[in-house]
């Protein structure tokens, strides 16, 4: 994905820890409290290597500042915190790619992605997964939205979307009907292959139905599948107590006009 060495910097003793075990799956380069520290995480940047800070948001912003050029060129830099919850992608999120590099790191330490910046000249596709039980009325469905969903959020819906044991269901096919919108349904085992993006894995509803989630696994999918891009979780999975909501949104990537 680099051209150069990925080098990781970290502080403070729990940030050394969990850059050693990020350092060896990613095949990275670890200095820890390097000094001096603001002329040496320069030269980094300077040099075009991709940069992780386990370190605060603000001592790396005070530290590039000096050396920070374009958008267009500069490498991509992340910022984690030291218990490793949060991966955030700090510049080059789009053209120099650190919000997908982001993405693939938090998945690779469960971490939650923290992506700040919009999309360039592109709104975001949203898929509505749903799912309840049999028989269920469609007033429980129509309540989650209600309570979660936006104006904004539902008129910009391209799909709603639900596991294929769900293909049948009254409710289900009576509310794509009255949103307008077309009812897509996936097996248990494609539901299964972003069984890593789910806020929650219930092993209950593996039991149930072969798949750890319906809602947000089916809005996922589906979301990725209309733009060919990797989606994300906007509203993660809400409940009532017949029915489940979540709302997944992707950016489709335009080819440029030369």
């Amino acid at each position: 994905m680099h051209k150069q060495q990925i080098i990781i910097i970290s502080l403070t003793d729990k940030g050394r820890d969990l850059a050693n075990g990020l350092a060896k799956k990613i095949e990275a380069l670890h200095h820890h409290k390097p000094h001096p520290f603001a002329s040496t995480v320069q030269q980094f940047f300077n040099d075009n290597h991709p940069l992780i800070f386990i370190t605060a948001t603000g001592i790396v912003v005070r530290s590039l500042a000096p050396v920070i050029n374009s958008k267009l060129s500069d490498p991509p830099v992340l910022v984690m915190d030291e218990q490793g919850e949060f991966v955030i992608p700090l510049l080059s999120g789009h053209q120099g790619g650190a919000n997908e590099w982001a993405r693939k790191i938090s998945h690779l330490v469960d971490a939650q992605l923290v992506i700040t910046t919009a999309a360039p000249y592109q709104k975001p596709v949203y898929v509505l997964g749903m799912g309840c039980d049999k028989g269920c009325p469609e007033s429980y469905l129509q309540s989650l939205i209600d309570e979660h969903i936006s104006h904004d959020q539902l008129a910009n819906i391209s799909a709603l979307a639900s596991i294929d044991l769900k293909q049948n269901e009254p409710a289900l096919l009576s509310l794509s009907k009255r949103l307008n919108l077309p009812f897509i349904c996936y097996a248990s085992n494609t539901l299964n292959t972003v069984s890593d993006q789910l806020s929650y894995k219930s092993d209950i509803v593996y039991r149930e139905v072969g798949c750890y989630g319906v809602a947000e696994a089916a809005a996922l999918i589906h979301a990725s599948h209309l733009t060919h891009q990797t989606a994300e979780l906007a509203i993660i999975k809400q409940k009532n107590k017949r029915a489940t909501l979540a709302l997944a949104r992707s950016y489709p990537t335009f080819a440029s006009k030369d």
